[in-house]
């Protein structure tokens, strides 16, 4: 599992590490990683480090101090370093005499663009995890012009101007090809926007580890972390132990969703799928395993957890309205998702008093409407929404986009952070497969937090395996799920 920490957690960290070891020791482990890295880099881009053209932008932080040390172990190495120095007067001194003792030098003040056009590998230490609000204007024609010169760019420890601690970006910043991270990962290289800003991270150990709390500010599965929590029927499993989810979902103007939603919910892990609308017919020809009710949903039988809402638009089968539909399922004592035009229909405080597990699954527009906040607010500041939600409506809320979300109602636990998808799961109906599918696994058994995570992780995965760098449909996500759990499982 990857995790990440705070500014201040990892402040505190650095400095009962460096109680602990000699002056100017942590830095320099800091530095002896980032060097590694570039010289592996330069070696993929030139097949060398000696004559390499490397140019260091350094601001007045410890991050220009790890560029400057590790600019002169490519220097001794042969590399050409050049710093140019963004705060002149209160450039990391140590660092200096070292790149220039090394054969280094200063780019002239008048003349840092020359440099960068010429340069194979551009090392990005003008600000650190501590800065706030973007570049200060004077940084930026210089970062910019590192962008458009067409070297790697290689950011120390997070890129210059993105926020470390939210992944917000507020103002201008550098965009990294490879971001060098030191000691523990920053929820601010997990997190869009500031993620798309980092590029590939590469996680350097500096010996932060056993200084660090148990418990992370973020986290996000991997491969052997899902397949610690998916369900796997034993012998003497039948249907009905496995689970049975209910599905209320599609209508006359959108009967795909229901189609789609059962399609994610049979293959989410329970033993059987309880459909509820009037998209029975459609569900039938596709699905003929399913179990169709008209409605109420608490009419239809038996279930270990109810998923309601994707594609709700006028009636059930019943004659009754999505209102109803919604109030019903929430009226049940099991784990309930709420998802599409469902949400547009919640009250916060009949959610907040529910005694079984609710999840809630809104893109960045329906969590606008649910917050009352402009889109755009909410797509700047992913963490602060979805912590925010969860908050309000007493839910584990999964916050779909670019970077998917998934928090629980106790600001304690930590915010879990999905590092599968692709680009090629912006599709319709995508969601309402994530949506049958998670609540196949809150029927299953798992926690909501956990059934957010896993569906979250199974479902981009197997988008990928579904786009192999072309377009898809939704469909197909729903039908490469069993393979991206073959995937997982190993």
């Amino acid at each position: 599992m990857r995790t990440a920490y705070s500014v201040e957690t990892v402040r505190n960290a650095e400095r009962e590490l460096m109680a602990r070891l000699p002056e100017g020791a942590l830095m320099q482990r800091a530095a002896a990683g980032l060097a590694a890295v570039c010289a592996g880099l330069l070696r993929d881009l030139l097949g060398r480090v000696y004559g390499a053209r490397v140019v260091l932008l350094v601001g007045s932080g410890d991050n220009g101090g790890d560029a400057l040390y590790a600019g002169a172990r490519l220097a001794r190495r042969g590399a050409s370093v050049t710093v140019v120095p963004l705060a002149p007067g209160r450039t990391h001194e140590g660092g200096l005499t070292a790149l220039l003792g090394a054969g280094g030098r200063v780019a002239g003040a008048d003349d840092p663009y020359a440099v960068l056009a010429a340069a194979d590998l551009v090392l990005d230490g003008i600000t650190g995890i501590g800065g706030h609000g973007g570049l200060r204007p004077d940084a930026v024609p210089v970062a910019r012009a590192a962008r458009g010169s067409g070297a790697v760019v290689v950011a120390v420890d997070l890129p210059s101007g993105v926020e470390a601690d939210s992944g917000e970006v507020t103002g201008e910043a550098l965009r990294a090809d490879v971001t060098v991270t030191f000691g523990t990962y920053k929820p601010g290289l997990l997190i869009d926007p500031a993620r798309e800003h980092a590029g590939a991270v590469r996680l350097v150990d500096i010996g932060l580890a056993p200084h660090l709390p148990s418990v992370p500010g973020l986290e996000a599965l991997q491969h052997e972390d899902v397949a610690r929590l998916l369900p796997v029927p034993t012998g003497e499993s039948d249907k009905y132990r496995r689970g049975v989810v209910g599905v209320v979902a599609g209508s006359p103007r959108y009967p795909g969703a229901a189609v789609l939603a059962v399609a994610g919910a049979l293959r989410g892990g329970a033993g059987a799928v309880r459909y509820v609308g009037p998209g029975g017919d459609a569900v039938i020809a596709r699905f003929p395993e399913t179990l169709v009710h008209e409605g109420p949903p608490s009419k239809a039988g038996r279930v270990q957890a109810w998923a309601v809402g994707p594609g709700l638009g006028d009636a059930l089968g019943d004659g009754s309205g999505p209102e109803a539909a919604v109030a019903d399922v929430l009226a049940s004592d099991v784990p309930v998702l709420v998802d599409a035009d469902g949400l547009r229909l919640l009250d916060a405080e009949t959610v907040r008093g529910r005694t079984a597990p609710t999840l809630l699954t809104p893109h960045a527009g329906e969590a606008a409407a649910l917050l009352g906040v402009a889109r755009p607010e909410v797509e700047s500041g992913r963490l602060t929404a979805v912590r925010e939600l969860a908050a309000r409506y007493g839910a584990t809320v999964l916050l779909k986009g670019s970077t998917t979300l998934v928090a629980d109602p106790d600001p304690a636990v930590p915010v879990r952070v999905n590092p599968t998808g692709t680009p090629w799961l912006a599709t319709a109906g995508s969601g309402d497969v994530l949506s049958g599918l998670s609540g196949s696994l809150l029927a299953a058994g798992l926690p909501a937090r956990d059934a957010a995570s896993v569906a979250a992780y199974l479902h981009g995965l197997s988008a990928r395996l579904a786009a192999r760098n072309a377009p898809l449909v939704s469909d197909e996500v729903a039908e490469n799920l069993p393979e991206a759990w073959r995937n997982v499982v190993g």
